[in-house]
């Protein structure tokens, strides 16, 4: 069954413990992304690791390779399971963190097209004409597997063709996961989690509604209990 990663976008190390420590055992997975990693520094993924939870560094990494390389063997320090780094920072830039993670170290994933970007938006930002956003995340897909990373990370549109393209070990995340009956805030590409379970995704990344909500830990039963009623994917 897909897992739930619940995103600590959070304006303080505070307030996110608040939470977590409020959603007790329904959540063991959390992601951390740079604004709460820019307040808070590593000493906030070690108060995560020491209440015995999982890491989901998602910092997007985008740098010349040695850079990428360094940065990615200081995240491995902290003992967080996964870590992120843009695709399209190129095939020598991914297969430098590979290197250094070896087959001990976090899972690293490439992003794709974020999930805020439509088709034109990627035309503007790439002064090009594209097929289609699937197309452009197939591709760079490619380019993190050539790399040797462990999976990517894109919207739920995405996840059924990059499956039957790499297999089912080949870990897809997917944010953009809005319940029935949400806004979608600044994304544009979304699903609902029975929707990104049915397509395959492995980790569904959920922040917003969870964090607004007057009961976080109702939402999160919720999401689970559509997970476990959503038909499973032949593995």
């Amino acid at each position: 069954m897909s897992e739930i990663i619940v995103a600590l976008d959070l304006p303080s190390a505070a307030q996110a413990l608040d939470l977590v420590d409020g959603l007790g055992d329904s959540i063991d997975f959390y992601k951390v992304g740079s604004p709460l990693f820019t307040r808070a520094g590593p000493s906030f993924v070690g108060e995560l690791r020491s209440r015995g939870k999982r890491v989901f560094l998602d910092l997007k990494y985008h740098d010349i390779p040695s850079t990428v390389a360094n940065a990615v063997e200081s995240a491995a320090e902290l003992d967080v399971e996964m870590v992120t780094l843009h695709a399209s920072g190129g095939e020598a830039m991914m297969r430098a963190a590979r290197d250094v993670v070896g087959d001990d170290g976090p899972r690293l994933l490439g992003v794709t097209i974020l999930t805020s970007f439509t088709a034109s938006d990627v035309e503007q930002v790439w002064n090009k004409e594209i097929l289609s956003v699937r197309d452009e995340v197939a591709r760079l897909s490619n380019l993190a597997v050539d790399a040797g990373l462990h999976g990517v990370v894109t919207s739920p549109l995405e996840v059924e063709s990059l499956k039957r393209r790499h297999g089912a070990d080949f870990i897809v995340v997917t944010p953009g996961i809005r319940p029935a009956g949400e806004g979608l805030g600044d994304q544009a590409r979304t699903a609902t989690p029975a929707e990104a379970a049915r397509a395959g995704s492995d980790f569904l990344v959920i922040g917003r509604p969870v964090l607004t909500a007057a009961d976080p830990r109702a939402v999160v039963r919720a999401v689970l209990a559509e997970l476990e009623a959503a038909p499973q994917v032949a593995q």
